[in-house]
Formats: structure tokens, C-alpha cells, sequence
């Protein structure tokens, strides 16, 4: 079984995303090796946030053994 893995699709010019940056990192030091967290500008990556259907930034995705398990917008 796969660990979940947290997407956190951002922009760098996106307030809310800058605020909840320190709360990820926080959240990747006590989980540890148990979740792996990734972060993708949708600038840079709009064919991946294209397929995740992202409209609005933030938006966390949880994935696990590659099912989408829960959203946050």
C-alpha cells in the first residue's frame, strides 16, 4: 500500500498560499516519512492542475494508491 500523498496546488502571488506554507511544512515535520507533500504552481503547471480541476489556489489534494480521497479548496 502506498502512502498518501498531500498536492498543494498554490500560485506565488496567491496571500492565503504564502500563509498556509509554514503550516505544510510543519504538518511534513511531524508526519515524517508516513505522507509525502508536494507542491505545484498551477502557474507552471496548468496542465496539471487542469487534470486535477483546480479553479481556485489554494486547493489540497489527498491521494492515495492514486485515488483522490479528499479535496480542500
Amino acid at each position: 500500500m502506498s502512502k498518501p500523498v498531500l498536492i498543494d496546488f498554490y500560485a506565488d502571488w496567491c496571500g492565503p498560499c504564502r500563509m498556509q506554507t509554514p503550516i505544510l511544512e510543519q504538518l511534513g515535520e511531524k508526519m515524517g516519512d508516513s505522507i509525502e507533500i508536494k507542491k505545484v504552481d498551477v502557474d507552471d503547471n496548468m496542465d496539471l492542475a487542469m487534470k486535477y480541476g483546480v479553479q481556485v489556489v489554494p486547493t489540497l489534494v489527498i491521494e492515495k494508491s492514486g485515488k483522490i480521497e479528499h479535496r480542500l479548496e
